[in-house]
């Protein structure tokens, strides 16, 4: 009697356990999602690069076109890139704002040089 007393605190106790763990994983996705406002992502492949921008295709097979702006920066994972490191083929994620009609890129991440 008292090993199924027990089993059931320890399933209990499991329970209570994972909910925690479950509200901190949301609090911290809700933080993150809200970390860059009311940025557009735009996640693809460079397919031309210029020195006023980049076209991007995305993974639904559309071209977006992003430009660059004074104050853009540029990663290649958690480091610092210049803006002629971008090639063509690069995977990339860019958190852009859009300026009138035009995408203007605030950060610009490379993935991994393969």
């Amino acid at each position: 009697m008292e090993t199924i007393h027990m089993n059931k605190l320890s399933i209990i106790k499991t329970k209570i356990q994972l909910a925690i763990l479950a509200l901190a994983c949301l609090a911290l996705l809700s933080t993150n999602a809200h970390a860059h406002g009311n940025e557009i992502h735009v996640v693809g492949i460079v397919s031309k690069v210029s020195p006023a921008g980049i076209s991007v295709k995305t993974r639904d097979g559309k071209t977006v076109e992003v430009g660059f702006g004074e104050q853009t920066s540029y990663m290649r994972l958690t480091r610092p890139v210049d803006k002629n490191d971008i090639k063509v083929g690069d995977r990339v994620v860019i958190h852009a704002v859009k300026i009138k009609d035009n995408l203007v890129a605030h950060t610009v991440e490379l993935g991994a040089v393969v």
